[in-house]
């Protein structure tokens, strides 16, 4: 049972992943197993490397980010990946950053107070990272939904 996830992991994350700050002792009630048994699988899937982080969600509105965007970013050349990625961790606006296949080397994801501050990060900080050689900005309308992968 080291390394495999069995149903009852799946039924544990299942409950944990719609809120994480259930106590042990309900999701002990759902599964109908013992709060030690769900203290002792929840911290072997933390072992595992299954669960990565807990934490609580903060909605970016509510501390004045109304700007949520998407960059597309195009490289001078691919192997500069690492280091634009070194600069782009160094920016506390940018929250998501992915390495991708298609039109862009790396997709971005950016809060902004608004669209002037938006403007600030891509003139001041984004673009000015050595190698990028241009960037495509989408601005999120609203965002309908946020959900963990479905556990089966």
């Amino acid at each position: 049972m080291e390394g495999k996830i069995d149903d009852l992991d799946k039924k544990i994350l299942s409950i944990i992943t719609r809120n994480a700050r259930i106590p042990f002792k309900d999701v002990a009630a759902q599964c109908d197993v013992s709060r030690a048994a769900i203290h002792q699988r929840v911290q072997r899937l933390i072992d595992m490397g299954v669960i990565t982080g807990s934490g609580y969600t903060v909605d970016a509105k509510q501390l004045n980010y109304k700007t949520c965007t998407y960059i597309g970013v195009f490289l001078e050349k691919g192997w500069m990946y690492e280091e634009v990625v070194e600069e782009f961790s160094q920016i506390p606006e940018i929250v998501e950053c992915h390495y991708t296949t298609g039109q862009y080397s790396i997709f971005a994801k950016v809060y902004a107070k608004d669209n002037e501050d938006l403007k600030r990060v891509l003139n001041e900080k984004v673009q000015a990272i050595r190698g990028i050689s241009s960037t495509e900005t989408f601005i999120s309308l609203e965002q309908r939904f946020k959900r963990e992968i479905p556990i089966v």
